[in-house]
């Protein structure tokens, strides 16, 4: 398969390009680690799903434009939201989760509106696609930054920053923002994207998603205190001091920090796979469904019963 061969061989190239930076030193290869590395398993992904699309109006044209134009108006437009918008507290998180699930939806309509047929198997593609670049765009800052150290230059950081985000690239941004496209397209009509109640609880309980996800750490920490807090570490914390952990603290602690994001990922699985079971037996709707038209969108209205998806 396309996608299996592809992956090889970028992995293959990735672990080269590390090797000889390693044993040469030389710095000028570290722009190819980081964008292999960053982009190998995106690419991947949208390439596998690109295999499954229900239309001919998914194109690789199409494709590479959600993916590389999507991705870098959705970092871009986070980047600036969240620095205007947010400012340190315990609810910081829930802010990044909400505005970057919204620039990825406004990205993925801005770029697909043309579109004559929205099935909702296609909008799952492309909202991956979407995310998927967002991602790929984002881990190459984050290994970049990673790189950087008050010792000097850290290959093994980099390295490490590129493996770990890798792994964990398939349940975050593609599958966040695959929710929310096949929840888009379920209910547009052939000329207009409809704003929808269950579009708007999909966006905030995707958004909730992403905010548990950045949070886990923290999460980890809290729970870890609750559980196995010793007093005098009660007392540094409220100097403003931070308490060196014990042995069992940092066990405790990796152990929650895993196993929520963990469960954090089989709900988004879950939760794609329903739409995916779903998608195998959708009826497109007229071109007149009801809705009310408010400007280039729509508010769909509830549906009687009886109705014919």
């Amino acid at each position: 398969m396309t996608w299996r061969r592809m992956f090889l061989a970028g992995l293959v190239l990735w672990l080269l390009a590390v090797g000889v930076t390693y044993l040469t030193g030389n710095a000028i290869l570290i722009p190819t680690v980081v964008l292999l590395g960053s982009f190998l398993v995106p690419v991947t992904f949208v390439t596998w799903a690109f295999g499954r699309r229900d239309t001919g109006e998914i194109t690789a044209e199409l494709v590479f434009g959600t993916f590389v134009v999507g991705g870098v108006l959705g970092v871009l437009g986070a980047s600036v939201l969240e620095a205007y918008l947010l400012n340190p507290s315990p609810w910081m998180y829930v802010g990044v989760g909400l505005i970057e699930e919204a620039v990825k939806l406004a990205a993925l309509a801005l770029l697909t509106r043309h579109l004559a047929v929205k099935s909702m198997r296609d909008g799952m593609i492309l909202g991956a696609s979407v995310g998927f670049g967002f991602a790929a765009f984002e881990s190459a800052g984050y290994a970049l930054t990673s790189l950087f150290t008050a010792s000097g230059l850290s290959l093994s950081n980099l390295v490490t920053t590129e493996l770990l985000r890798g792994l964990l690239a398939p349940v975050g941004h593609g599958l966040w923002t695959a929710i929310l496209g096949g929840t888009l397209f379920a209910w547009s009509t052939r000329r207009h994207f409809v704003l929808t109640w269950p579009l708007l609880l999909a966006f905030l309980g995707v958004s909730l998603l992403h905010a548990l996800w950045d949070s886990m750490s923290m999460i980890a920490v809290l729970v870890t205190l609750a559980l196995t807090g010793e007093p005098w570490q009660y007392q540094l914390l409220l100097r403003g001091a931070l308490p060196e952990p014990t042995p069992s603290q940092v066990t405790v602690y990796t152990v929650t920090d895993w196993l929520g994001l963990a469960l954090i990922s089989v709900i988004g699985l879950l939760w794609l796979w329903s739409l995916v079971r779903r998608s195998r037996r959708e009826v497109r709707p007229p071109a007149s469904s009801h809705h009310i038209r408010i400007g280039t969108y729509a508010m769909t209205q509830p549906r009687q019963r009886g109705d014919v998806r």
